[in-house]
């Protein structure tokens, strides 16, 4: 019996999500070349991005070297994976320990776009002011 496309981007998700858990992965590796992602709210980082390079180069990479010294930031609850057609949904709780020795810990709602397995649009939620607070509080 085959998955419907609903099931297989759901399952492609999920597995990315427990990957990045366990340290054996990361979702950025489903990240297309040509995707665009939008943070939404009134963060540092939040604007509209262009490309898969532009997410790593200005969110994502500076972002982790934050945490370099101490725990990685990994998803340390996957609350929900809903999925629609090409539209995966996911409700997750994130914790890594900054290079001050200060824990981070925030809630996501990613709503992620998918064609032939990979993310080409992205759009995130998330407490902000936790996130500024990172941002500004460790350099990477």
């Amino acid at each position: 019996m085959s998955m419907t496309e609903t099931e297989t981007n759901r399952d492609i998700i999920r597995r990315a999500f427990e990957g990045w858990r366990d340290g054996t992965g990361a979702v950025a590796d489903l990240f297309a070349p040509e995707m665009v992602w939008r943070i939404e709210g009134t963060s540092v980082a939040a604007k509209e991005y262009q490309g898969r390079h532009a997410v790593m180069d200005e969110v994502l990479d500076p972002f982790g070297a934050r945490f370099r010294l101490g725990e990685p930031f990994r998803p340390t609850t996957i609350r929900s994976v809903i999925a629609d057609g090409d539209t995966v949904v996911v409700i997750w709780d994130g914790r890594g320990v900054a290079n001050d020795g200060v824990p981070y810990i925030n809630s996501y709602a990613w709503i992620l776009r998918l064609a032939d397995g990979k993310i080409i649009d992205g759009t995130a939620f998330f407490d902000s002011m936790a996130f500024n607070d990172l941002w500004s509080r460790v350099r990477s």
